[in-house]
Order: C-alpha cells, then structure tokens, then sequence
C-alpha cells in the first residue's frame, strides 16, 4: 500500500478573512488569518478526514510561506512536495461575507510563488508514493504551471493512480475578469473552454459546478456542456447543484441532472460559501478513497460543504473524522451549525493545534507564572523581577534543548519578556489570567472587563486560570465562580485559544477521595470544556481515579492533566509522581518553587549569579523530569507485568 492516499497540486495562499460580517470589505475592521487556496484546503480537509494527504504548490521564503508549512504539518499534511521559492512572494487573498450569496474576494497573485511551480517542483517517486493525484484548474492557465500539472498527471498514469481535477474556475485568475471580479465565478472563454478540454482525459473523475461545467463544456446550457465533457472523457462527473446537492454521472449523461446518482443533503443556515467546493471535495475523496458508491460518497460530501457554509473561514470549519460521524449519526439539532454547542465541542476538541509537532503525551512545565511569591522576597523588584523571569526562562531553555515535551508557564505582567521571547521556541506555553490570591475569582486588569484584551494573546499561548473553590462553597460563592471563569473560557475559545483550568480545594477547606472529583463536575455541567486540567497531587489512586472519571464522562477529547507542586520538597513530588504516573490522562507535571524558589531568595538578595541560579535551577528541573520520566516508566512496567 503506497504510504500516501492522495496529493494535491496547485494554489496555496494565506487567506485575510474579514471578521466582520454583513458588510463592505471597504469597511471590514478585523481580519483571521488561514491557510488557502483550493488544493491546499482540500489537502487539509482530507487530512482531518484520516487520508494521508499531501500538497505540491510552492510558498515564499518569509512569514506567510512559514505559516502555511507550518499550519499544513499542525493538519498533518505531508509537506514532502512544498517548494521554497526564494524570489516570490507567497500568495494572499483578502476576503469577507457580505451575505448568502455575496463574498468580495480579492486576489493578490501578481507572480506568487505558487504560480512559478514547474516540472522540475514534480518529483516522480513522490508522485508513486501516492494512491491519487487531484489538481486544481487555475494551474492549467499558465504555459509553466500546466507543464507541472501536466507532467504529475503523466507520471500519475504511469504509475496508476486514480486521477481528479477540479475544475475551480475562477475567471480572474484566468485573465479573463479584472482584479475586482475576485468573487467572479463564470465568464464565458473560448479560450478558457479550449485549454481546460485538452486536459479532461487525463481524469477518472472530474468535479465542478453547473457553471463550471459550462466553462469546461462550452455551452451555458449544462447537460449540453456535460455532453460535451463526457466526448472527450470518460471520467465520473460530479456536478455541484448547491442547494440540490451533487449529482454523479458515470457512463452517458441522462436527459436530466436528477436522473444522477445522488447522495442526502443537509438542510441547513447559510453562513459562508466560500470554500464550500472545497470542503465537498474532501468529503467526496474519503467516499472515493474507500470505494464507496456515489450515493454514499456524496453523502459525506454534502455533509462536509454543509460543515463549511456554516462556519467562518475555509479549511478551519472542516470536520474531523470523528465530528463527521458524530453529525451523521446525531443529525442536525439547529440549522446552523455553528451555534450546535454540542458539535462545536467536538469540532473545537477533534481539530485544535498549538503546536506544530502537536505531541501532548508527556508535559514537563516549569511554572513560574508566580507573582505574589517573587513581589513579597527580599530585594524584589520590577525590573529585579522581570530579569528573573528571564533566566527561568533560560533554565527552561536549556534543559529542553529542542525536544517536545517541554513547557512553562510564565505571566506577562512581570515576565513580559520572557513570555514573548519564549514564542516559537518550541516550549508549551500558557499564561495566567487570574488576579493573584482572588476568591471569588478576578483576572489580571490587562484582561479588560470583558477579557476582551484576549485577542492580543499569541495563539500559541494556553489561557491558564486558577480558581480557588471547593464542593463546601454556598451557592453564591460558586455561582459567581462559575460565571467568571465562563466568561473567560468563552472569551479563549473566541479567539482559538487553549484553556486550562486550575483548581486547589485543599486551600479551601477539607479534600477526600471525592473533593477533587466533584469540583470538576461542577464546571463541566455549567458547560465548561477546558482543554487542560491543573490538579493538586493527590496521595490516593483512588482520588485520581475518581478525578479522571469526571473528566471522562463528560469530555473525551481533554488534552489532560498536570499535577501542580504546591512548593513541595522533591521527595514529596517524587512519591506523589509515583501515584499520579499510573493514569495515562495525567500527562506530567507543571511545577514552579519547588525548582526556583530559593534561587529566586538568594539571587535578589544578590548572594547568587545569573549563571549559577540558571545552572541551579535547570538541574532542579532536570531532575524532576527524570523523575517523572523514571515514574511514569515504572508505571507502563506494572501495567504490562498487570496484563500478564
């Protein structure tokens, strides 16, 4: 079985989505940023889907052509077959939703890199290595690129893989429609017609709209044009009907589109059609890929273009695998998708990245997000305080030494520094929002009133909240909790950001066997999802065993959970380690005093260097990861030696 099911060959670009929606792109304020361009989306989408996917385009040797590398690999996109271009320009499109059927787009492609791909970008065993090729009509519309498309197609027959073009006119890019028609999506082209009909025999299956059908076919009339198609190729057509679905046609074109094979459509809100088509081509290829039949292919394809008019952006509002049967098993619950609390859960849990490796199965975090505990030693001061930070932030460095696994949580109020110089170190981050010591729970005044002040966050960053609470509380105590930590939580997924939630009961009140479990059932059932959980160290297998079937039960998805230190002495985290180790959804550990706090004492009292109270405390946080490690290890031995 060749290790790849499908490569995809064309257009990627990095799209500016307005946020505003409604409006003019004259007057759009706000924009996201995703990754773009018809292939690429597809590649994605097919990825989030469980085929092994990969893309051939080119991107620029600058930020833009990083992030789409990048964010293709956070997919799990193979990225065998993206070239660096070292003198062009990756390509952007700027766009937003005016309404259902308006969508101002404009492309900037003036010699981008991916148009520069050539025959020498097409690589004839990575071609091999592939199951099947999908290309994208705009790389027929230049002498260079239909060289490329031309030559992969060739190696594609030859080694036999399945073959499929989509036809994704868009007449701009053509040179047939100015730079304002961006939204432009039929103008009639004897020229366009010609060249894309030369190419329609290479494919086993061949996939458009009505109207670009009538490009391909040459008439406006579109069983006329599917005629006309079906002369030259024998290919399946699939013809997009919008509303009416999709119709499948294999052999002779019947004397009416119903007459097609069809799969069942989802009547739901339109919200975005942009990259509908693309999101449809996913799902269409998890059917073909299977070799499922058309009724059934077109089912999953339906359901992911429904997906995508539902939801803002294009390749972010792609399902999972596992959403996409959760939706066809469930059904439509609201018709518009995005306000499905429960399936937006699923999508948000199934399809997260924060980091590029996206390896969260072990967490050694040094914590030294502390505030109140640096400000009350002596000889503390702010700028004392946010060099500290710094060196910290050098132990943390040097003990990761460019491996996964590795984090910190670091503040922005003193180590401001060292928060933004730790981005793209590799490191997991996350960040405090909690005013110090507050019960009932208040945030940080950078937050803003409404933690508006989110929006600033690098998307990197994981929001941290420490809520003191306890079963025992009155029911006012915990309504109030329960309403501010929502209303952060609400405000991180917001912006895309990771929520993690810290609770310590034990400096509430009295704990048990059950105390733990308790308080994370109370937040789940006022509807809170965090992606991590921060617990104390509990003593007893079966506080944590009760602990995780809270989390469990309600969320299968979590990311998991680090145990806090609580300034324990090393032989206290070592034995609490030994218990937590036992249960694979605690990940490690995210401690702080136990390996900074008499640094930090002796270094502002100046009796330490920066060097040594480096040097000291990455050998403090070396040896609990050992630790941690050695604990875990030991754990995985008696789970073998258990099993047999």
């Amino acid at each position: 079985m060749p290790p790849l099911d499908v490569i995809t060959l064309g257009r990627s670009s990095v799209d500016l989505y307005g946020g505003q929606v409604g409006g003019r792109l004259e007057d759009m304020g706000s924009f996201d940023k995703y990754i773009g361009g018809s292939p690429t989306n597809i590649a994605c989408g097919a990825a989030r889907l469980g085929l092994k996917s990969a893309v051939i385009t080119r991107v620029g040797d600058e930020h833009m052509g990083r992030f789409i590398r990048e964010q293709l690999a956070r997919e799990g996109v193979n990225t065998n077959g993206v070239v660096t271009d070292p003198e062009r320009l990756t390509a952007l499109v700027i766009l937003g939703i005016r309404d259902e059927e308006q969508f101002p787009l404009i492309f900037y492609r003036e010699n981008c890199a991916d148009m520069a791909l050539g025959e020498e970008d097409i690589d004839e065993d990575f071609i091999a290595s592939a199951r099947a090729l999908v290309v994208t009509g705009t790389h027929l519309s230049h002498q260079r690129t239909e060289a490329a498309v031309l030559k992969a197609l060739k190696l594609a027959k030859k080694h036999g893989l399945r073959t499929a073009l989509d036809i994704d006119y868009r007449p701009n890019l053509w040179g047939v429609a100015g730079h304002g028609a961006g939204e432009s999506r039929f103008v009639e082209s004897g020229k366009v017609t010609a060249k894309l009909h030369s190419s329609l025999g290479y494919f086993d299956l061949i996939v458009g709209t009505e109207e670009e059908f009538h490009i391909a076919g040459g008439s406006t009339v579109t069983l006329e044009a599917l005629n006309s198609v079906r002369k030259v190729s024998s290919a399946t057509l699939i013809c997009k009907r919008g509303a009416k679905g999709a119709s499948a046609f294999e052999g002779a074109i019947p004397q009416s589109l119903d007459d097609g094979q069809t799969g069942p459509g989802f009547p739901i809100e339109v919200f975005n059609v942009l990259g509908a088509g693309d999101g449809f081509f996913a799902g269409l290829l998890k059917g073909w890929m299977e070799d499922a039949d058309w009724p059934t292919a077109l089912k999953y394809a339906n359901a992911c273009g429904a997906f995508a008019v539902s939801r803002h952006g294009c390749t972010p509002a792609y399902p999972s695998l596992e959403e996409l049967n959760f939706f066809l098993g469930r059904g439509i619950r609201t018709k518009a998708l995005r306000h499905d609390a429960e399936l937006e859960q699923v999508h948000w849990a199934t399809n997260r990245h924060t980091r590029v490796n996206g390896d969260f199965s072990t967490m050694r975090v040094f914590a030294f997000d502390h505030r109140l505990q640096l400000e009350e030693m002596q000889g503390y001061s702010p700028e004392g305080g946010g060099r500290f930070k710094e060196l910290c932030l050098e132990a943390a460095l040097k003990v990761q030494n460019g491996q996964s696994g590795y984090g910190i949580l670091c503040d922005n109020r003193i180590g401001k520094k060292a928060l933004h110089a730790a981005s793209g170190t590799g490191l997991w981050i996350g960040r405090p929002a909690e005013l110090p010591g507050s019960r009932p729970l208040d945030f940080e005044p950078e937050l803003g009133p409404d933690c508006g002040e989110l929006s600033e966050w690098a998307r990197e960053e994981v929001v941290k909240v420490l809520c003191f609470c306890h079963p025992g509380d009155d029911e006012a105590t915990w309504t109030k909790q329960i309403a501010t930590v929502g209303r952060l939580f609400a405000a991180s997924r917001r912006n895309n950001l990771e929520f993690l939630l810290e609770v310590i009961p034990s400096k509430v009140g009295p704990v048990n066997d059950q105390t733990v479990a308790d308080v994370i059932a109370r937040f789940y059932a006022a509807g809170i999802y965090p992606d991590w959980w921060k617990l104390e160290p509990m003593t007893t297998k079966a506080a944590w065993q009760n602990a995780i079937d809270a989390i469990e039960v309600h969320d299968r998805h979590t990311r998991g959970i680090v145990v806090l230190g609580l300034d324990a002495p090393e032989a206290e985290l070592k034995a609490s380690f030994e218990v937590a180790a036992g249960f694979d959804l605690v990940r490690g550990f995210a401690v702080g005093r136990t390996i900074f706090g008499d640094v930090a004492r002796s270094w502002f009292k100046g009796e330490l260097g920066g060097s040594e109270a480096v040097a000291e405390m990455a050998d403090r946080y070396s040896r609990l990861c050992r630790i941690w490690d050695e604990a875990r290890a030991k754990a995985a031995r008696h789970a073998v030696g258990d099993r047999a």
